[in-house]
């Protein structure tokens, strides 16, 4: 049985967690619930496991007006996990602006939102991890895609500069090729996902656990960085 980690007034720690469904977001889920979390699990369809401690509340990220009404429901949190993707893929010539805008929408505009709206919100000490991806740094038919999680990792160091003095860490967790249900998309299929160097995908649980460990007290000088899991593909 795990130990029920506690905030400040006793009470079990509280975490929002987007894109709880499935893939990473629902890995984080589950660690964080194993370690006596308490989630709020945002996601478009219910997710296949149901848990102790586990509030799913559907909620569709693109839609700006849906995800305010949202979030001005939830109760005190202590820490905001941002995991919610997409990914769209096209080679110059053929890009579509609307699947710009759409992955524009989730993984930065929809982070923005949400931590505009919970910040004033959180206790001294809280925690926010944004999932990003070692594809920011650039990549072949995922200019769109990369462009976004650039931009939340410039975003996730600016928050953590205003929030250090209230001891609010922001970070970002950017997974290389992971074993997801968004990696086999036939969508992406003109743009394969390269085998990492350890002769394996990497695992949404060591993506979660990576995430577990950025919201723990031992993180607590950890701000502002990007955290690479990719089994050595950017060696």
């Amino acid at each position: 049985m795990s130990t029920v980690i506690t905030s400040q007034d006793g009470r079990a720690r509280r975490a929002l967690v987007t894109g709880v469904s499935s893939g990473i977001g629902e890995a984080i889920a589950k660690r964080l619930l194993a370690e006596g979390w308490n989630v709020v699990g945002f996601s478009r369809s219910k997710p296949a496991f149901a848990a102790e401690g586990l509030i799913h509340k559907e909620v569709d990220l693109s839609d700006r007006e849906a995800l305010a009404a949202a979030l001005k429901k939830l109760e005190s949190l202590d820490a905001i996990v941002h995991a919610a993707g997409i990914l769209r893929v096209g080679h110059l010539g053929e890009l579509d602006p609307e699947n710009a805008h759409e992955m524009w929408r989730l993984h930065v505009d929809a982070a923005e939102q949400i931590v505009e709206a919970l910040v004033p919100s959180l206790p001294d000490g809280a925690r926010i991890v944004l999932l990003g991806s070692r594809t920011a740094g650039g990549s072949p038919g995922r200019a769109q895609y990369a462009a976004t999680k650039a931009a939340v990792v410039g975003m996730a160091r600016s928050f953590a500069i205003e929030l250090a003095p209230r001891q609010i860490t922001v970070n970002v967790v950017a997974p290389g090729a992971t074993d997801t249900p968004m990696l086999r998309d036939p969508r992406r299929a003109s743009v394969a996902p390269k085998m990492p160097p350890i002769g394996r995908l990497v695992r949404p649980e060591e993506i979660a656990a990576t995430t577990s460990f950025l919201l723990s007290e031992g993180a607590g000088s950890i701000t502002g960085q990007q955290i690479i899991v990719c089994g050595g593909a950017s060696l």
